[in-house]
This record gives structure tokens, C-alpha cells and sequence, in this order.
């Protein structure tokens, strides 16, 4: 079985939990209320997307997606988060 990696976003929510992106495979979005429960979420939301292209006769996309920070300098009166 050929593995494909693919890049989630895991952004935390104001009011709790997790929203999970998957950049490379358009519309794929999930969400958990603890990162154990979003990860599962995204696995399976993975999955079905990649099933759904599959049962169409469509390869999956590949991800080349990466992570990376940028520093920016904040203006003397921002404060930044703790």
C-alpha cells in the first residue's frame, strides 16, 4: 500500500476545539474538540476525500504544502500574546 503525506493546519478555536485544513485537497475541512479528536477527524476526512477521487478514477493531488513562520516587527503599541 503507497502512503501519501498530506500538510494539516490545525487552527485553535475561540471558543474551543480545533478547525483542521488540508491545503492540497480543496474543501477538505474538519474539526475536533481536543487535537487527538481533530487529528482523527482529519484522518478520516483524508481518507474519504481520497476514496471519493478514487472511486472516480482521479489520483490523489499531491501535497506541496509546507509549514513555515515569517517575523514581522509589531509596532511599538501592539502588544503581543503571551
Amino acid at each position: 500500500m503507497k502512503i501519501h503525506h498530506y500538510t494539516a493546519v490545525f487552527q485553535k478555536e475561540p471558543d474551543g476545539g480545533y478547525t483542521v485544513t488540508v491545503p492540497a485537497l480543496k474543501g477538505c475541512v474538519t474539526y475536533g474538540k481536543t487535537i487527538e479528536e481533530a487529528r482523527t477527524s482529519a484522518a478520516e476526512a483524508i481518507e474519504s476525500y481520497v476514496g471519493s477521487l478514487a472511486k472516480d478514477g482521479e489520483a490523489p493531488p499531491p501535497d506541496v504544502s509546507f509549514v513555515s513562520t515569517i517575523d514581522i516587527p509589531l509596532p511599538s503599541r501592539v502588544t503581543p500574546y503571551a
